[in-house]
Parts: C-alpha cells; structure tokens; sequence
C-alpha cells in the first residue's frame, strides 16, 4: 500500500497537469477560432450597384488587410431586360473582376420576371412549361453574350437560387420535372455563346421548406457548385440541429461530394435570433473545415456585422476570426559592423639598377680638306682643341654613301666637296672681328689643292686611320685608293690667309696663320692610283657635343689593284 506522502505526490502531479491541458485548451480555443491564412474566397454583398464595389476596399481595411476576393451583386428580375444584363453596373463589377487574377464575380441570374410579384402557383407552373418549352432561350443567351462582351466570361451564376422556397416566382415546387427541364434550357442556351466559360450554381435554401432541394436538382451535366444559403433560422434551434437537420448542412457537403461537386454559401448571416455571436463563430468553423469554393455574407440589417450596427458581439467574432494580425513591433535588424580589415601594404623591391660603365669613345679629329673656290678660297679651319671626354656619347651605326666620281679630263676651277666629308659647322666670323684678305685668282688650268695641317691628336685618344684627300685628275677616270697609313703625312698649308676661327668655351685658341702675300703654288699631285674607292662616313657626336667639334667623318680608301676591273659597287 502506498504511503500517504507518495499518494499526495501523485495526487498533485496529476492536478498539475489536468490544470496544465486545462490552461493549453483554453489558450488555444481562440486560435481555432481565427482563419485569416484561409485560402477560401471570401467576400460580402454590400450593394448590388457600384456602391457596393466601392466598398469592398473599405471592408478589407476593416478586417486587417484581408484580401476581398468576391464580388456579389444580383440582377433585376422585374423585367426580361434587366435578366438579359441591360443593366450599367455590370460594367463597374467587371472592372473590379479584371483587376485580380484571382478574384470571382458571382451573379444571382432569377428565371422568370415579375419574380418577386408573388405570383401564385398556377401562374408560376405555366411559366415554367413555357420556359421548359424553350420560349426564353433568347433572353438568356442576351445575358452570355453581354458577360463575355465585358470580359467576365467566367462569371459563377446562381441561376434560380432558393428553388425549393416559396418568396420567388423561379420557386420549383409547382412543377419539379419541367423545371429541371428549364435549368438545363437556360444552361444549354448560356453555354451556346463562344467564349463563355460560365459556372453554374444550384443554391436551395438550407432546410425542406416548400420541397426537398434534392428532388429539384437539374442533372450533374449541368451543375458546377452545390450551395447553400443558410442564415440563423429555423428549421433548427441550434447550429447542430441546422447542420443535422434533414436537407441541412451535413445533406449539402454529402450530396456535393456523392455528385463529385464543389460547394459554396452564396447566402449566410444572422437572421431571427438577432445578435447571435455563437451562430457567426459555428458558421466560420464550419466554413473553414469544409472548404467551399467560396462563401459571402449577406452584410445589411438585419443580416449583416459590418454596415449593420445593431449586431456588436457577431461583428466582434466575425472579426476576430477573419481579421489579419496586427503586425507587431518592428524590430530594427541590428547593424553589425563590417570589420575594416587594413589592406597589407607589401613594399615592392627596389631592384637597383646596374650602373653599367659607358665606355669613352674618342671622337676622332678628322681634317677636312678646303677647295679654293674661283670667287671665293674656302678658309682653312684650324683644328679644335681635344675633345673632352662625354659620359655617354651616341655613336650611331656608320653609313656608308655612295663616294662622288669626279669627271675625267674637265678642269673645272671648283672642286665639290665629297658627301662622305662635309665641312664641320664653324661659326662664321662677324666682319669686325676677322676682315676676308684679298686672294689672288688661282689658274684656271691646274688648280692647286689645298691640303690641310695635320693634328697631333691627344695622347687619350687613339689616331684614327684618315686617308687622304683626293684631287681629280685630268687624265684618269677612275681614282686610286692608297694603302691606309696610320698617321697622315704633313702637308704644307695653302699660302691662303684663313680668318680666325673662335674656339670653342673651355678650350685654348688656336695661333692663327699669317697671311702670305702671294701665293705658293705646290707641286703637282701624283696621278692618282687605278681603281681606287674612298669611302667617308660621316660622324655624330650629338647636337651639343657637335656644336664643339664640328662636324666630322671618317674616309677610307681601298685600291683594288690596277687594271683589275673589278668595281665592287
């Protein structure tokens, strides 16, 4: 036997926890109770013109921000004009229709006019024969015609809806057999327009009433939706009894599922029992177990729980239940900081440079013959002082021109200067500083070449092989090339007075040369070798180093023996 405190133990855990699922029942009850995230179409009758499309904004604000996916409005049944959709409002709900994808417009089509002229039975069975008999077919395909014109060809019809009632004159009990017959007339001449993608819904009240809705029902060719309009009356006491009630609710989703078929409640609200807050919480329970297609709730006095004030603790359910939750406080995402992560500066190698020792070139001091002109004798240029040496001095690659022939036996007094030698730039003195001496006119017939002074280079710079000057012969064509000698042989000057050539900046002046009074003539040149060639390649030293030196050339003669007949350019 267990012992009293073990006992009280086990007495007080199981309170606990029948408090424990007490508490979770309780807290959970509302939960049930709330379906904003229903993926069934909802929607409301506000009014059957555009009143009631401009309202449907107005009551998705009031209900969160839920989305109003139906639009229901009803058509006149006074006249067969207002049934065949002569009427302007229909424009104002297609436009609402076309704005959504996913958005249904429901139409009440009645079956007869005058239907609601409490038309007496007799008169009600002789309408239906007629219609049965296909005298309204035209009124109806009028209808199809005009809903697929204004782009809503997949209208859901409630045609003839509370059938099995007694209010209308479309009501089915004076004659059950021809008026299934008629449904299927209305719907086979609907369905006759092209285009039309129409959807039809048989919608008896819920209950018997005048009949039972089933004995009513058209054939499964020509149904889509079985509904129901359902509001918080008799038959029935409770909401159980209106769901287990013969022809009830329970008979509707059985029926709906036996045929195959998708239900909906065109119709549903509060009614003779007045503010009835358990009749709109049973019904949204039921709505959101059974899934119809769509349901609409009949939203004016005294069936309404919006635009209808009188019904406080419904509407508080109502929209409780369908409302969207307030969303809560925002909660600002905290900013985190991106850690600067401080770019590694990697210091690029400084590779020295190599000094590579320019090796000095000596600039060779090349004496450039002076051709006495007939009107003017060519100066004689002293030589410049030794060059200075040049860090890096440009020497570039000689090129070797084509040496100028004289012209055989043709004593000319001016001789051309060869283009292999050109005369170095020596700035030409101003007349105050050196005044041009008078020379005697050399003869005509034999000139006497000018040879210049040789120059003792610098003991730093090498001697350059210098050949030469050439003299045309007035005999032999062709020149003789001598064999290179390292130093030139002196020759004496011309007994022609030169002016004075400054000196460059740096460097001594040169002694000038007396002028002689008259003129030495020399001996005549030796006749000049066979088949000689000279080559003279001109020098660059750069324009500034040019600029002291002059410039100067390199001439190279080659003899290739006499009488050899070999001309090798």
């Amino acid at each position: 036997m267990p012992r009293p405190r073990r006992r009280l133990a086990s007495t007080c855990i199981g309170t606990v926890t029948a408090g424990l699922l007490a508490t979770g029942a309780s807290l959970a009850e509302p939960d049930e109770d709330r379906y904003p995230g229903s993926d069934v179409a909802m929607g409301a009758y506000l009014d059957f013109g555009p009143p009631g499309v401009a309202r449907i904004p107005h009551l998705s604000n009031w209900l969160g921000g839920k989305e109003i996916r139906v639009g229901h409005t009803y058509l006149p049944g006074d006249r067969w004009a207002g049934i065949e959709g002569n009427v302007g409002f229909l424009e104002d709900w297609a436009r609402w229709r076309k704005a959504g994808d996913d958005r249904l417009f429901v139409l009440n089509v009645p079956m007869q006019e005058r239907n609601e002229g409490r038309v007496p039975d007799r008169q009600v069975a002789r309408l239906i024969r007629a219609g049965a008999e296909g005298q309204f077919d035209r009124h109806f395909r009028r209808l199809a015609e005009r809903l697929v014109a204004l782009g809503v060809p997949d209208t859901v019809i409630v045609l003839g809806w509370e059938m099995n009632g007694i209010t209308y004159t479309h009501r089915c009990a004076p004659d059950p057999e021809n008026w299934k017959v008629y449904w299927k007339r209305i719907v086979t001449a609907m369905r006759s327009v092209p285009g039309q993608e129409f959807k039809f819904d048989f919608a008896p009240n819920r209950g018997k009433d005048a009949i039972g809705w089933t004995e009513c029902y058209p054939g499964d060719d020509v149904v889509d939706i079985i509904g129901m309009d359902s509001y918080d009356q008799g038959p029935g006491r409770t909401f159980d009894e209106q769901i287990s009630q013969p022809y009830g609710l329970q008979r509707q989703v059985d029926f709906a599922a036996a045929h195959g078929k998708a239900i909906s409640y065109p119709e549903w609200g509060l009614f003779r029992r007045g503010d009835n807050p358990e009749y709109v919480r049973r019904m949204l329970r039921w709505i959101e177990q059974h899934k119809p297609l769509y349901h609409t709730i009949t939203d004016y006095c005294p069936h309404g729980v919006w635009q209808c004030k009188q019904n406080p603790r419904s509407t508080a359910v109502f929209r409780e239940a369908l409302s969207l939750p307030e969303p809560g406080p925002v909660v600002p995402t905290p900013v985190v900081p991106t850690p600067v992560v401080p770019t590694p500066v990697v210091p690029t190698p400084v590779v020295p440079t190599p000094v590579v020792p320019t090796p000095v070139v000596p600039t060779p001091v090349v004496p450039t013959p002076s051709v006495p002109s007939p009107a003017v004798p060519t100066p004689a240029v002293p030589t410049p002082a030794p060059t200075p040496q040049v860090p890096t001095p440009q020497v570039p690659t000689p090129q070797v021109p084509t040496p100028a022939v004289p012209t055989p036996e043709v004593p000319t007094p001016e001789v051309p200067t060869p283009p292999a030698a050109p005369t170095p730039q020596v700035p030409t003195p101003a007349p105050s500083q050196a005044p041009t001496p008078e020379v005697p006119r050399p003869s005509p017939v034999t000139p006497a070449p000018v040879t210049p002074a040789p120059v003792t280079p610098s003991p730093l710079v090498p001697t350059p092989e210098v050949p030469l000057p050439v003299t045309p012969s007035p005999l032999v064509p062709t020149p003789e090339v001598p064999e290179p000698t390292p130093t030139p042989t002196p020759v004496p000057s011309p007994a022609v007075p030169a002016p004075q050539s400054p000196a460059p900046s740096g460097t001594p002046a040169p002694t000038p040369t007396p002028p002689a009074p008259t003129p030495v003539p020399l001996p005549e040149p030796a006749k000049p070798p066979l088949n000689s060639k000279e080559w003279c390649v001109p020098l660059n030293f750069g324009e500034w180093l040019s600029k002291l030196v002059g410039k100067q050339s390199v001439c190279v003669k080659i003899d290739l023996g006499e009488g050899s007949g070999f001309w090798p350019f």
